[in-house]
């Protein structure tokens, strides 16, 4: 008689069971929206709320304006979103944040759906949701919202349609990647399209697919997407090109079709137009290496592997996103204006690819060593900040989350049948979630009551009520403005004051002196989103702290 060998056990359930990747996606997306409520921070924040909210009041969404000027320098598509936002919630920290938040969140749906397309793995799927969603610039981009959430999600939207398009075969898939990447451009401008021809050409160079590259769909593509984007031009049209006698950047005659074309991108990118920055070709690598944390080593190795595989091996299977994302980030490092954000458009690009490279890796020791060595740096960090910073504590409904999560990381082998690998992505996950909620819980609320324009807006709200307040031109605060209830106006000089009716609120900065008589409040005023080691430190920081002072004036 044969010998039965006992029936096995079943293997150990991977981090793709639903109940494990449901409680990690849930607590991801709970700490991207745990900033939802914060304060919008300045000077991009509140300036973009500010111009929102000009026009939901004016019901305009043609124009653009900004301190009561004519403003030309971002496109239409974000203000568009958040000024329907304000008609619909009413003027608020969250009704400006809520439609960026979402945006993300579909770009998420996006970053799974291409994911497993080009993997046909719900694992890979899963964990680039959750690499996205738990990348550290990606959750302070939906607390300090600009304008990325809105791009991250229509570049990767784009890039699943085109893909689709060629596969598929299918016009439909045509049409939503150039409605996306119409939209892109109203968002960003044309430098937009960059990631979504470089991850759909990229790959099919790569791979010598020469009769699809000049396949006549992609033409259709280009005259769809224009079509697509042609509401931002008519807006620009008709309140610049229209009106030549209008005074922007100091001159008239400034056409905002030529901007949008050039001098907003090329012009930025060669460091040539009326905005300019300073560049540096290694900026962006020492970047991503706080901005995607906790994954950036792990990307860092991923590309590595990715552009050099080892004699023998197999090449990858897909291109789409390492040609997207590498050709991205190197047109952002050779540009002369960067900025921190920028790569946030790409980082669902470096989630596929990090998460691809994690499933492949064949043990659990190197990425084990290298993922906890950077949770224990991070919560070093934090510790050693919150000492430093010391914003107090008793937010209790956020400590007791700290403290859930806390436990999941400790009892995560315990609570899910999970194996090695799938023990460390995980806790990976709920590192960044305990880290950015003491952020958004702590830091930032504490962070925010240096920010004078808006304390000042909420006492004068409280204590002056329907009370017109008046400010310098040269020291004109968004904040002050956005959270302002009764009317605001910004003059040159002092001088001007005489025009104005009283009774009014004057606003003066201490550098710009102050009145023989006792402001009715005074605010503390520090440029948060430029932190020194001299303003965190609470010894020192008094002597870098202005003052918002705001008198009565009958």
């Amino acid at each position: 008689m044969r010998h039965l060998s006992p029936t096995p056990s079943p293997p150990p359930s991977p981090l793709s069971s639903r109940r494990l990747f449901v409680v990690l996606l849930a607590l991801a997306v709970v700490v991207n929206f745990s900033g939802l409520f914060l304060t919008i921070i300045g000077a991009d924040g509140t300036l973009y709320a500010s111009i929102a909210r000009t026009m939901a009041l004016r019901g305009d969404y043609v124009d653009l304006f900004a301190n009561g000027a004519d403003w030309l320098d971002k496109p239409h598509f974000p203000f568009w979103i958040t000024a329907l936002s304000f008609r619909a919630f009413g003027f608020s920290d969250w009704s400006y944040k809520l439609p960026a938040i979402l945006f993300l969140l579909g770009g998420a749906g996006y970053t799974y759906l291409l994911a497993l397309r080009l993997y046909q793995s719900v694992e890979i799927a899963r964990w680039s949701v959750l690499i996205l969603l738990t990348a550290l610039h990606v959750i302070l981009s939906n607390t300090d919202v600009r304008a990325e959430p809105y791009l991250t999600a229509l570049i990767i939207g784009s890039i699943y349609h085109f893909q689709r398009a060629w596969t598929d075969r299918r016009f439909v898939q045509l049409l939503l990647g150039s409605l996306l990447a119409g939209c892109a451009v109203m968002t960003k401008g044309l430098f937009a399209l960059v990631p979504i021809a470089a991850a759909i050409g990229g790959h099919l160079v790569i791979t010598r697919n020469w009769k699809e590259l000049f396949h006549v769909r992609w033409l259709v593509a280009a005259f769809l997407t224009f079509l697509f984007f042609t509401p931002e031009l008519v807006a620009l049209y008709l309140q610049f090109d229209l009106h030549p006698e209008k005074v922007v950047f100091g001159r008239t005659g400034v056409s905002g079709l030529r901007f949008f074309f050039w001098d907003s991108q090329f012009g930025r990118f060669f460091n040539t137009g009326p905005i300019t920055g300073k560049g540096d070709p290694t900026f962006f690598f020492h970047t991503v290496l706080w901005a995607f944390l906790p994954w950036s080593l792990l990307l860092y190795a991923a590309m590595y592997r990715r552009i050099r595989p080892a004699a023998g091996r197999e090449g990858p299977r897909e291109w789409y996103t390492v040609a997207g994302s590498l050709v991205t980030f190197l047109m952002f490092s050779l540009s002369g204006f960067q900025l921190p954000h920028y790569l946030n458009i790409v980082f669902p690009l470096f989630a596929i690819v990090t998460a691809s490279f994690i499933h492949d890796l064949g043990g659990v020791k190197g990425l084990r060593n290298t993922q906890y060595t950077v949770i224990a740096l991070m919560f070093v960090a934090v510790g050693l900040l919150h000492g430093f910073f010391r914003p107090g504590v008793g937010n209790l409904p956020v400590s007791a989350l700290m403290f859930l999560v806390a436990a999941l990381i400790v009892l995560l082998p315990r609570l899910f049948r999970a194996s090695g690998k799938e023990i460390v992505v995980g806790r990976s996950v709920l590192a960044a979630v305990l880290v950015n909620l003491y952020f958004n819980g702590f830091f930032y609320p504490k962070l925010h009551t240096y920010q004078g324009g808006t304390t000042a807006a909420r006492f004068a709200n409280a204590n002056f009520k329907d009370v017109p307040v008046v400010q310098l031109t040269t020291r004109h605060s968004h904040a002050l403005e956005v959270y302002l209830d009764a009317p605001s106006t910004s003059i040159p000089s002092l001088a001007s004051l005489s025009t104005i009716q009283k009774p009014f609120l004057l606003v003066l900065h201490e550098d710009d002196g102050r009145l023989p008589f006792a402001p009715v409040g005074s605010f503390d005023d520090f440029r948060i989103t430029m932190l020194t080691a001299r303003f965190l430190d609470p010894s020192t920081r008094a002597a870098q702290i202005k003052r918002y002072n705001l008198y009565l004036i009958r």
